[in-house]
């Protein structure tokens, strides 16, 4: 409780919480659009375009699991669109719907819910596999297939389309990128067979990318590429305490942020050609520059291109509530943040709720909440609970 000028009490309003959802959560469930609105969320982060999954679906009336086969855009793949280009989004089949994201996105707005499009951009195993040329490879000179690489302008063409054609004819309110940028080593998927292998320093190194087209710009750089990819093999293998000097790897690390930026401009360019109606960019990433996977390090000029920066904060611990306070620092000014949390195990009940209100103190504007459709009956306490939590009021700090 706070008082206004004229000392009346009021009430500090709530943190606004964006509530994330697949298609086949909304289509077929004339309850969910209701059931996301009574939990107090002020925005759907619907998925628009998805890699491989297996989903849980507790509340859905007709279906117990939902098998996402591949990475798909949940909207018709209009040959138009993807005329001459290489890399081709398959459509969503496992969906029971011409257009998964439109009709589920269209049920929300008709609810009084505002949509946002969550958009993956650079992860699709089917596409790495089909073509590796354009998937990051490390040192080793192996493939992340899961991983496509934003140095390549094939890989820009399908991100900017992927993103114009998720969002065109929709009544979309707001965009929410994710894996816009490069991802790394770490992948958890396929059961994942490297946890507890490599040490961070050495998953920093295994993730930067020694494609042919990444090696070709750190050559325009003056890095000696045959050489960079040899010290890195060295740190990763025969003498894993050896080190990479700092002016390599700075050098290693603006190329990487040079292909990000590049991405991003594209796509952000291409949202808003595609749907003027847009009012909000949001983008997944996170202050740790060197970070990589679906919150991809932030940029130099990150935040000025983008109204808001959601960063991974689902463990209930001290270190995300850091990454909280980090992201506020360095935002500050330019755009809003938000933290991206969890009610899935292992999130406990005892530790949720304060969790949310530690970010807030942190000085976090957004709750981004995972996941409307996965929870269960037994945790939709908690979905509810992350929108209760008062807002905190900047000119009070």
């Amino acid at each position: 409780m706070t008082q206004n000028d004229a000392g009346a009490t009021e009430a500090i309003p709530p943190v606004p919480v964006v509530g994330y959802a697949y298609p086949w959560d909304v289509v077929g469930d004339p309850t969910f659009a209701a059931r996301a609105r009574d939990l107090g969320v002020s925005r759907v982060a619907l998925a628009a375009a998805y890699h491989t999954t297996r989903a849980a679906t507790p509340l859905h009336p007709e279906h117990r699991i939902v098998e996402a086969r591949s990475a798909a855009l949940y909207r018709p793949v209009r040959a138009e669109a993807w005329d001459g280009a290489r890399l081709v989004p398959p459509p969503a089949s496992w969906v029971d719907a011409e257009d998964p994201y439109g009709e589920a996105a269209a049920l929300l707005t008709e609810a009084g819910l505002e949509v946002a499009a969550w958009i993956v951009l650079t992860h699709s195993t089917l596409l790495g596999e089909a073509h590796p040329d354009l998937a990051v490879v490390n040192c080793w000179d192996e493939p992340y297939p899961y991983a496509l690489c934003a140095r390549h302008e094939d890989v820009r063409r399908y991100a900017e389309t992927l993103a114009a054609e998720a969002v065109r004819d929709t009544p979309t309110t707001a965009v929410i990128l994710e894996a816009c940028g490069q991802l790394g080593f770490g992948h958890g998927g396929h059961h994942e067979k490297t946890d507890g292998a490599y040490d961070a320093a050495a998953q920093q190194l295994l993730s930067i990318c020694c494609c042919a087209g990444c090696r070709e710009d750190w050559a325009a750089r003056a890095l000696d590429a045959e050489a960079t990819v040899a010290a890195l093999r060295t740190a990763t293998g025969v003498d894993p305490g050896a080190s990479i000097d700092d002016k390599t790897l700075a050098t290693l690390l603006d190329s990487r942020h040079a292909a990000a930026d590049e991405l991003r401009h594209r796509v952000i360019a291409a949202v808003r050609e595609a749907a003027p109606e847009v009012t909000e960019i949001a983008l997944h990433a996170q202050p740790d520059p060197w970070a990589t996977g679906a919150s991809p390090g932030l940029t130099p000029t990150t935040a000025d291109d983008v109204d808001l920066v959601v960063s991974f904060c689902w463990p209930t611990t001290e270190a995300s509530v850091e990454t909280g306070r980090r992201l506020v620092e360095a935002v500050a000014g330019k755009a809003l943040a938000a933290a991206y949390v969890t009610v899935l195990p292992p999130t406990t009940e005892d530790a949720f709720g304060g969790h949310v209100r530690a970010l807030v103190d942190a000085g976090i504007d957004q709750i981004h909440l995972y996941h409307l459709g996965l929870a269960g009956a037994d945790r939709q306490h908690l979905l509810a609970a992350a929108t209760e939590v008062p807002h905190h009021r900047h000119d009070e700090d």
